[in-house]
């Protein structure tokens, strides 16, 4: 009598925070595959949960402390391990949820599922090394199909210590990842069927690897067969080499025209308060020799409101910066002590209801400059890079990341699946927060490769 086959265990990997922790999760994915575990989403039964944490500010890690209850409510008899950033800097609090087994930080965490195979653990184990100082490589796992844009980490860590900032101690120092491993797996990825990949880390600009900066790698990954675009998330001004914009502007180059570059205040007090290198002119400077020079450039920024001492004219300051220069969009945070960073102990606080107002004054600017960007856009027809279809749409990307929804419906016969193909979109007209087009012209030829 032949034994019946054991169902596979389910596995649940979480995410919270930015790009850097969502490429981090999607190699802990691959190896769960490889071990055999099928991926579930979170919220499903399952008997192992990953989730990757962040700790930018105190709302984060309320949210991470909420997720892991979550999960372990849920699923009382699974294994739960809280990987990432809160379990570096707040260990403690975590170790103190009940139901948590694992405890593990940014050096280890991908090594997680090497603790996982021992069982549940009467107390957490609690793994918290000094973060490494040297470059690293990464071992990847990955042969399942995956067709859309991937992230791909570059760099980790930041030495640009701003006062309000927690994440160089919960990331440590910057360094930079092996440059030939980092071409692997994009051409793994690009085998898999990934043709997006947007470079993360902390602080992109600074990668230094052996001689090779961030314009060698952007070079390398735009000789890697498959990969027709390449878009940098958030990089530092004072970080970004102007070559970029010549790469942007070269149809046959997989580099988009796009930047995301934090501004943060448009006050010169408030950014030497936050240890900024740069001032609001030679910041405006350079965004409008970028704008200048690439056309359809899409840039987009993150402001912070509320830091100590900011006062009502400081902010108006910020707020005309947003208002009378080129940004599609604006991302908006609000001030969060962080113990241990220079900030929390400043004095002159600004009301928590005051930031709360601020934010949410901040964030409608961000909406109108957003809704001016697409209207500059509408009648034109641009490549959409098509991703999974909802319910009767097709949704995708331009290159400039203006998001577009097409009506399945008006779809063309000859298009077929759209799924992870270019075709080219007229912009008809604006809907929320996206862009309703038609499709007009179908998937031009692949990018050759160069080099």
């Amino acid at each position: 009598m032949v034994a019946a086959e054991q169902p596979l265990k389910r596995a649940s990997v979480h995410t919270l925070g930015c790009r850097l922790n969502q490429s981090e999760s999607f190699l802990l994915r691959d190896k769960l595959e490889a071990k055999g575990y099928r991926i579930v989403p979170f919220g499903e039964a399952a008997e192992l949960g990953i989730i990757n944490t962040c700790t930018v500010t105190n709302l984060a890690d309320a949210k991470c402390r909420n997720a892991i209850r979550s999960f372990v409510r849920r699923n009382p008899h699974a294994f739960t391990a809280v990987v990432g950033c809160y379990s570096q800097m707040g260990h403690k609090a975590v170790a103190e949820i009940p139901g948590v087994d694992l405890v593990i930080g940014n050096q280890e965490k991908l090594s997680v599922l090497d603790y996982v195979e021992f069982g549940k653990n009467e107390t957490p184990v609690i793994v918290r090394d000094r973060i490494d100082k040297t470059d690293f490589s990464i071992r990847f796992a990955g042969e399942l199909p995956f067709n859309k844009r991937a992230n791909l980490k570059v760099q980790d860590g930041c030495d640009f210590m701003c006062s309000f900032c927690i994440i160089p101690f919960a990331r440590g120092r910057a360094r930079a990842r092996d440059f030939a491993n980092l071409l692997e797996e994009a051409r793994s990825l690009a085998g898999r069927g990934v043709r997006e990949l947007v470079l993360t880390g902390v602080n992109i600009g600074t990668y230094g690897h052996r001689g090779r900066g961030i314009l060698d790698v952007v070079e390398g990954l735009n000789g890697v067969e498959g990969i027709d675009r390449i878009r940098i998330s958030s990089i530092e001004p004072t970080t970004i080499p102007e070559a970029l914009f010549g790469m942007m502007r070269d149809p046959d180059h997989a580099l988009l025209p796009f930047l995301h570059i934090p501004l943060q205040s448009g006050c010169d007090r408030i950014l030497q308060a936050m240890r900024r290198k740069y001032s609001v002119s030679e910041y405006l400077d350079f965004i409008h020799r970028a704008n200048e020079s690439v056309p359809d450039l899409c840039i987009g920024t993150d402001i912070m409101v509320g830091f100590p001492g900011e006062t009502d004219d400081e902010f108006d300051e910020t707020c005309r910066v947003l208002r009378h220069n080129p940004f599609a969009y604006c991302h908006v945070f609000t001030f969060s002590e962080r113990e241990g960073t220079p900030a929390a102990g400043m004095d002159a606080g600004v009301p928590v209801d005051e930031r709360a107002r601020r934010s949410a004054c901040l964030r409608r600017l961000g909406s109108e400059r957003r809704l001016i960007y697409y209207r500059k856009h509408i009648g034109r027809t641009m490549r959409v890079l098509f991703e999974d279809p909802k319910p009767g749409l097709w949704t995708g990307y331009t290159d400039n990341y203006i998001r577009v929804v097409v009506d399945a419906a008006t779809v063309p016969d000859s298009a077929g699946d759209l799924t992870n193909r270019t075709a080219e979109v007229t912009l008809d007209r604006i809907r929320a927060d996206f862009v309703e087009g038609r499709i007009t012209g179908s998937e031009p030829a692949p990018r050759p490769v160069l080099g």
